[in-house]
């Protein structure tokens, strides 16, 4: 995810007994895991839960890449899943042999990040764009345009994310210019984009979007569905833009990196988290979509009372990109910044 939240490492430790049998280490975005699952897998499984958070993908694989990282889950998205999965640094776990798999919805099963369902099991999936403070900006919102090319209302009350990966992308949509290109000229034109929104921008930053927005301090951010919804249910005035170019997807999923020291625990995580009474408590309390079969009775987040959810405009997934194209991004965000 879609989705990359501001927090400082989290350790989280549930027991039932004061020796437990045994441990499961989980690396995860921060606050994406529901505190009330965790206890309950604690208390039924007599194992102790350990959650540390990470605030971006590239942190993650770092991790991971080094090796002996003493993690036994961790929750990648798809187009860096794809980069784990070949270069060897997480586990085949025979994923669509479990019961869990049965458990995935038919279309978000086999995509191009797993193709044969072996690595992963999918968590949680959402939409990146910009969202406004409707009690600051009262224009449209129907295109990237009043984001990227602001005018009036929003010069120099706009914020972006610190990194590139979903910006680059919406940039791209806007542009139409494919994801993973590696065409100069086109990289260019988003270059060219960004330099000429930045100086509207008041603040590359990852951190604290929440108050940042609700407190007038800018009128549009980048930011993510669920975060969205979150904030509006809690009274903020947010709201998130359903542009006409689309929305960048993004889809979080339970895998088990290599050399996991309590595999086995990690296996019956990933099946417990996976049930469909369980699925429905984590999107309840994520606030993010369920790519697991949910009671839908039980479903706090419906279409009616959660819009940013259900987009009605296309959705087009980051991919893994080849080195020369994801050399072209780093050059257009590392000139951006500068």
């Amino acid at each position: 995810m879609k989705k990359y939240l501001a927090a400082t490492a989290l350790a989280l430790c549930f027991a039932t007994a004061a020796h437990a049998e045994g441990q499961l280490n989980i690396y995860a975005w921060a606050e994406s895991i529901s505190p009330a699952l965790i206890e309950k897998f604690s208390k039924e499984n007599d194992v102790k839960v350990n959650v540390d958070s990470f605030t971006s993908n590239e942190d993650l694989l770092t991790k991971l890449q080094a090796g002996s990282s003493g993690y036994d889950i961790a929750t990648p998205s798809q187009h860096f899943l794809r980069v784990m999965i070949d270069e060897g640094i997480i586990e085949n776990f025979e994923a669509n042999k479990l019961k869990a798999f049965e458990n995935v919805e038919e279309k978000w099963r086999n995509q191009w990040w797993d193709e044969k369902q072996e690595y992963s099991i999918p968590l949680a999936y959402g939409t990146a764009g910009f969202v406004v403070n409707t009690a600051q900006y009262k224009g449209p919102t129907d295109s990237f345009k009043y984001f990227f090319e602001p005018d009036g209302e929003l010069k120099g009350k706009i914020a972006m994310l610190s990194y590139p990966d979903e910006i680059i992308g919406a940039a791209q949509l806007y542009l139409g210019v494919p994801f993973c290109s590696e065409d100069q000229a086109e990289m260019k034109k988003v270059l060219d984009l960004l330099m000429a929104q930045k100086p509207s921008v008041a603040v590359y930053s990852s951190d604290n979007i929440a108050s940042r927005l609700s407190s007038g301090e800018v009128s549009a951010h980048f930011w993510w569905d669920g975060d969205s919804l979150r904030a509006r249910v809690a009274g903020s005035p947010v709201s998130l833009a359903m542009t006409k170019e689309g929305l960048v997807g993004w889809m979080d999923s339970l895998v088990i990196p290599k050399g996991a020291p309590n595999r086995d625990n990690a296996i019956k995580f990933i099946e417990f988290m996976s049930t469909t009474e369980n699925a429905t408590e984590q999107m309840n309390f994520y606030a993010h979509s369920s790519p697991m079969k949910v009671i839908q009775d039980k479903v706090v987040y419906t279409k009616d009372k959660a819009p940013e959810l259900y987009p009605e405009v296309p959705i087009t997934f980051s991919r893994t990109c080849s080195a020369a194209a994801q050399d072209l991004v780093t050059r257009v965000w590392t000139q951006l910044l500068q």
